[in-house]
């Protein structure tokens, strides 16, 4: 969207607040959270104690009392 949607609030010279349409707002949470989300990811496959290769699901729902 263009930067003409946001109205710019100023205060003696000096720029305080962006207002934007609600619907960029929820745009750019999204994002954000996408992007947080992504490096949360990112830093689990490469810690070293993700490393480890996994195990059956069936194993460890036998272990966790879901399958007999």
């Amino acid at each position: 969207m263009p930067a003409a949607t946001a109205q710019i609030i100023e205060q003696n010279g000096r720029k305080l607040f962006a207002v934007i349409p609600y619907a960029r707002f929820k745009k750019m949470e999204e994002a954000l959270d996408d992007y947080a989300c992504l490096k949360a990811l990112r830093a689990a496959q490469s810690d070293p104690r993700n490393q480890k290769k996994g195990r059956p699901f069936v194993a460890f729902a036998r272990e966790r009392g879901y399958l007999p």
